[in-house]
């Protein structure tokens, strides 16, 4: 795969005027930024509170690896926008931008006139994309969200990811955000074709809930209309046989996935060597297998441990059974597939801060990995760079 180049990035010449915190916001400018829009980042003086997160835990600030994830290829300026010469540094920005995106809390941008009234009034070609975590209507509009509270928590995903009865799960680290940083870039862009045919700007709505719903939409949909979802249970008592994850004789687990079973069910046999099974009265039909689920699972968690995972993977892709690994961290990180499909990249280090690996966004074009245009920025780095060629206010001391 080639490298991303300028001319390639599809979003090159967008100028995107981003106010984010942490990650949700921060997550869709980064991506632009991969794109090829020139992302200016404005922060308060003291920074954007993930810049800081290492340091709550006790570790000298150093690189932080998560937040050059974020934000990447960014200018970074710092306005106190409380200021009202910096207030109006803001409004000249937005005045030349394509794109405003924030996840700031709306009662907060209403008190600085930053709301997405105020701002489009002013800049009706503007772009104004607001992340919030639970919505822009509503009683809990200005509640904090998180994507642990609102995306996982609230949704319904922490409850349905566990087996009936078991405690609710925990998230990965910014899974709801980095989800919900692609679903508010694939509005931005709509809005962005609406634009070029309309004339006119708008206002891009997403939130960590309603994209935490989304995700869920098939469980939700069920319940909807059968009054209940899919009992999660225990691998043991898993449905589906079929489908379901098996551990092997060096401990290392493979996720079969034979979700067309009458297809799918001969082959297993073969791979595992027992015919026999076929001719069983307990599983010879899909019914079968679903009402005797406990017994053939067993059946098939005796024969997945008589031989290291390798095996399995040579034996399942012979008789064209599918299959997965089931991965660590360090396996990913190693998976040819995922080395070979562009999934990690370098971000490349400030003059005194080496490069540091990292993970691409997830689309390319034409061919073209959208790898890094350059550092995450120092705090303010580009003031100078960026507010001395506003045209329509007086510069103070910079």
């Amino acid at each position: 795969m080639m490298n991303g180049t300028e001319g390639a990035r599809p979003l090159a010449g967008v100028k995107v005027v981003e106010l984010g915190v942490w990650i949700a916001a921060p997550a869709a400018g980064g991506i632009m930024a991969d794109w090829g829009a020139d992302v200016i980042k404005v922060e308060p003086p003291t920074g954007d509170p993930q810049r800081q997160a290492f340091r709550a835990l006790g570790m000298d600030e150093g690189r932080m690896a998560p937040f050059e994830l974020d934000n990447r290829g960014k200018r970074s300026v710092v306005l106190n926008l409380r200021d009202a010469a910096d207030a109006e540094r803001m409004f000249a920005l937005l005045e030349t931008a394509d794109v405003f995106v924030t996840n700031v809390r709306t009662d907060a941008l209403e008190r600085l006139g930053l709301d997405a009234a105020s701002v489009r009034s002013r800049f009706p070609r503007l772009i104004y994309g607001r992340v919030t975590g639970y919505g822009a209507q509503g009683p809990d509009r200005d509640r904090a969200g998180y994507d642990v509270g609102a995306f996982w928590a609230r949704s319904g995903i922490a409850v349905e990811v566990a087996p009936r009865g078991a405690p609710p799960q925990s998230i990965p680290p910014a899974l709801g955000d980095h989800i919900t940083g692609v679903t508010m870039v694939s509005g931005i862009v709509a809005a962005l074709y609406r634009r070029e045919r309309t004339g006119v700007g708008g206002v891009v709505d997403a939130s960590l809930l309603r994209t935490g719903l989304y995700a869920l939409g098939t469980d939700i949909t069920m319940q909807q209309n059968f009054g209940k979802s899919v009992v999660k249970r225990p691998r043991e008592e898993a449905p589906t046989p079929l489908v379901n994850c098996y551990r092997a004789k060096d401990d290392r687990w493979l996720w079969m996935l034979g979700v067309e079973a009458a297809r799918h069910w001969p082959k297993l046999v073969k791979a595992i060597d027992r015919p026999d099974l076929l001719d069983d009265p307990r599983f010879r039909t899909t019914r079968d297998q679903v009402a005797n689920r406990k017994a053939l699972i067993a059946e098939i968690d005796r024969e997945i441990a008589r031989h290291d995972r390798q095996y399995w993977q040579d034996r399942f892709d012979e008789f064209d059974l599918w299959w997965a690994p089931v991965q660590s961290l360090e396996d990913v990180l190693n998976d040819p597939q995922a080395i070979h499909s562009g999934a990690f990249v370098e971000i490349p280090g400030q003059p005194d801060f080496p490069p540091i690996p990292s993970v691409a966004s997830p689309i390319d074009f034409d061919g073209a990995a959208m790898t890094p245009r350059g550092p995450s920025p120092k705090l303010g780095q580009h003031n100078e760079e960026v507010l001395s060629i506003l045209p329509t206010i007086q510069q103070k001391e910079l």
